[in-house]
């Protein structure tokens, strides 16, 4: 062997020395016996810390503070008291009143191992700890025990040393109370929803019975709240929440069957019993009963824990304006409940109005009107959404085409000049489905500018408006300014407003108009204060105020051309000769089962929405007749509300004028002007176009072609081609044509969308 080689060989065994010292290093500092010593040394320390805790947490000799619970506070927009709620509505009853089988559907709806569990779950506390942990949301994974000594010794806070207070105090009063005595505590100090503790309270509050008259049915829906008293509100539930709490029961009923306390042939026989109406709650009547229950859904929306928020000491600041509050419901008064003579007419005991008036600087509501009040009618109708908005949607479509720079089927620019065909029943060319609507009253309108088919609500313009910009490119308009997404249903139909909608929604879009494009989302609750740790903590709350969702010009523009609906058009009649300027648009539905006005001045938006609901089952039903008239338009009472309201509303501010960039409105002339053609969009000049050059310079919104940038616009013009001109105004009534049904959108018997043969919307 070479010197270099041994050299190499010396050198590789010095390495294998080397690391195999270091191995045997390693294996020293982490053999098993070490391992399993520091394991069994955790267990063993966690074991006497755990023997430690118990030692030293002992049952409280009394429960927590429920009795001195505050009341909830709600004020106007002044800091002057408006209602107090949340006075704790509770009566205990002995486990002997509850009849055995509602007992059981407790047990089986929460935790089915209670007879014989030892009063904590570690296994489904530490999932819900890691659920938490990973994002899932907090679950708690508590036995009823648990929950027991959580409502009853405890609080709701989630932290690490409450939650082993929880678990030793839940073993020892295993041991100490019994099954009974706990299972009682759990139902007894339990929250139901509509202010309800405990059993007896949620059996009065829902089914409007003592406790050992509730059936075993009735037990699972009330022992199913648990999981999410507002949610599960059959009164309050959405349609999702309706479905989950059924499934929830039907969960409940289906584990008693489990567990040998019902069996197959009793559970086949069980019906879901749909609970009762909310009975008023003390002190609450009236608006303010529609104002509360608002509120309360606002801040539940955003993440204020709904027990937390019910223990009381809250203090809510609303925007409602004690003044203009007052003048809404004197001018509902006035304007249509006085007209009212349900004795004398059937369809007068119909007719349902609802109201949504709104700062478009703040967003904040000022003033909300919905309906009679707790008890005679529960449903808020200025939140309500299954009502379709008919021809308020309008201006929707023409935002949408101003804001995406669409062009007719000729590649003309739409702008407020343009020339549109307003033939009635002209079928809509570039559609992927045969359309070609009615306009109201089957009126033959000719070549008309799209200002004049806005004025008086021509269904045809729009049809084929909507088919130039692209229906999801409107929807997509609509859900920017707040309209519900899931109630449009993307056919030719939804341009005259088939979808549902309320008027809270409705005011928020044209809030968002008035505010020049930038997103206004109307919010009841401008302030909520509650106690933590005895100190009183102001809740974080979302700015109604968003971002810039259209352009200005766009937003403008839209205002503009809404002038001349209530100077020259469907609402004239009502708002024309007000002291204030102001612009808005009429919308009455297929059979008159609804008739809106949403209009809007510089300082303050309203939307007023009638709808036709029978007394009996709720259900749509039209409102033709109503004041012993013929049928309701958007221009009558809806509009008549909406001025007397507004003129009393704004006060020494009827002067206001608004500001304007509106490089197009109308009343400027387009910047060409196309040579007509056989296709259903052209621009030639309309007769009577004034003159005048697109302007940047702030000024009040115009009404019609024929009338110039400054002042109150005045006159109508008559359409080039009209056979017999537009009508005389102030009407915007439904066509009742008739047709096939192809789907509903406007929520629970709304007539929904339909092919040729299509609702007169206006």
């Amino acid at each position: 062997m070479g010197r270099a080689e041994a050299r190499r060989a010396r050198q590789g065994s010095a390495r294998r020395a080397k690391t195999k010292q270091k191995k045997s290093g390693i294996r020293r500092l982490f053999t098993w016996k070490k391992i399993l010593g520091t394991f069994l040394g955790v267990c063993l320390l966690g074991i006497l810390g755990f023997i430690g805790l118990y030692l030293y947490v002992d049952i409280p000799n009394d429960g927590n503070k429920d009795a001195q619970l505050q009341s909830n506070v709600y004020k106007y927009a002044d800091g002057k008291i408006m209602a107090r709620t949340g006075l704790r509505n509770r009566e205990n009853v002995p486990l002997s009143r509850i009849p055995k089988k509602v007992q059981y559907t407790f047990v089986a709806a929460e935790n089915k191992s209670f007879y014989h569990d030892s009063g904590v779950d570690l296994f489904g506390t530490m999932r819900g700890i890691l659920n938490t942990l990973m994002g899932h949301g907090k679950q708690g994974g508590s036995t009823i025990t648990q929950q027991y000594v959580k409502n009853y010794y405890l609080s709701q806070e989630q932290t690490v040393s409450r939650k082993l207070q929880e678990i030793v105090i839940s073993l020892k009063v295993d041991n100490k109370l019994g099954k009974d005595k706990i299972l009682a505590g759990y139902i007894n100090t339990s929250y139901y929803g509509r202010g309800a503790y405990g059993i007896q309270a949620a059996a009065q509050a829902y089914y409007r019975k003592d406790v050992e008259k509730l059936t075993v049915s009735e037990g699972a829906y009330l022992a199913s709240l648990l999981q999410a008293p507002n949610q599960y509100d059959w009164t309050l539930a959405t349609a999702d929440g309706k479905k989950r709490v059924q499934e929830r029961w039907a969960y409940t009923l289906n584990n008693m069957v489990e567990m040998h306390w019902l069996t197959p042939q009793e559970r086949a026989k069980q019906k879901f019993q749909i609970p009762k109406d909310p009975k008023p709650l003390p002190g609450l009547s009236g608006q303010t009963s529609y104002l509360v229950a608002q509120a309360k859904q606002e801040l539940f929306a955003q993440g204020v824990d709904e027990k937390a928020f019910e223990r009381g000491g809250w203090t809510i600041t609303l925007g409602i304006e004690k003044n203009k509050q007052k003048a809404l419901e004197k001018a509902v008064q006035r304007r249509l409940t006085d007209d009212l003579k349900p004795k004398q007419r059937k369809v007068d005991g119909d007719a349902q109005l609802g109201a949504t008036s709104v700062d478009p600087k703040t967003g904040h509501i000022v003033a909300m009107y919905g309906g009679a009040g707790y008890p005679k009618h529960y449903t808020n109708n200025a939140t309500r959404s299954d009502y379709q908005p008919a021809s308020t949607f309008k201006p929707l479509i023409l935002a949408s085409a101003l804001e995406n720079n669409a062009t007719t089927q000729d590649q003309v620019p739409i702008t407020p000049n343009t020339i549109y065909d307003g033939r009635n029943r002209r079928p809509v060319v570039g559609g992927t489905i045969p359309f070609a609507p009615p306009n109201e009253d089957e009126h033959q309108y000719g070549k008309i500018s799209v200002q004049i088919a806005t004025n008086n609500s021509v269904n045809a313009v729009f049809a084929q408006m909507g088919a130039d910009v692209g229906l999801e490119k409107i929807k997509k308009t609509a859900v920017s300014l707040g309209m519900d997404g899931s109630k449009m249903d993307v056919k030719p139909a939804m341009t005259l407003g088939t979808m549902g909608a309320s008027p809270l929604q409705m005011a928020g879009a044209y809030a968002t108009l008035d505010n020049h494009g930038k997103k206004v989302t109307p919010t009841l609750v401008t302030k909520a204060v509650h106690p933590v740790n005895g100190v009183d903590t102001e809740q974080p709350l979302k700015d109604p105020i968003g971002d810039q969702v259209l352009s200005r010009e766009t937003a403008d523009t839209v205002t503009s051309v809404l002038a001349g609906v209530v100077n020259d058009g469907t609402a004239s009649d009502a708002v024309k000769n007000t002291a204030y300027h102001a612009v808005g648009k009429t919308g009455t539905s297929d059979d008159n089962k609804s008739a809106w006005f949403v209009g809007y001045t510089p300082k303050l938006v309203t939307a007023v929405g009638m709808f036709g609901e029978s007394p009996k089952g709720g259900a749509q039903v039209t409102l033709k007749g109503t004041g012993g008239g013929g049928r309701v338009n958007g221009g009558g009472y809806p509009a008549q509300v909406w001025a007397e309201y507004t003129e009393s509303a704004l006060g020494g501010n009827i002067g206001a004028e608004f500001d304007l960039e509106a490089e197009l409105g109308a009343g400027v002339p387009p910047t060409s002007t196309p040579t007509p053609s056989s296709t259903p969009s052209t621009t030639p000049t309309p007769s009577g176009t004034p003159s005048g050059t697109p302007s940047k310079t702030p000024s009040k919104p115009t009404g019609s072609p024929t009338q110039s940038q400054t002042g109150r616009p005045t006159g109508r013009p008559t359409p080039t081609d009209s056979a017999s001109g537009p009508p005389t105004g102030g009407t915007d009534g439904g066509v009742d044509t008739g047709g096939t049904s192809t789907g509903t959108t406007g929520g629970p018997g709304g007539d929904g969308n339909r092919s040729n043969s299509m609702p007169g919307f206006n």
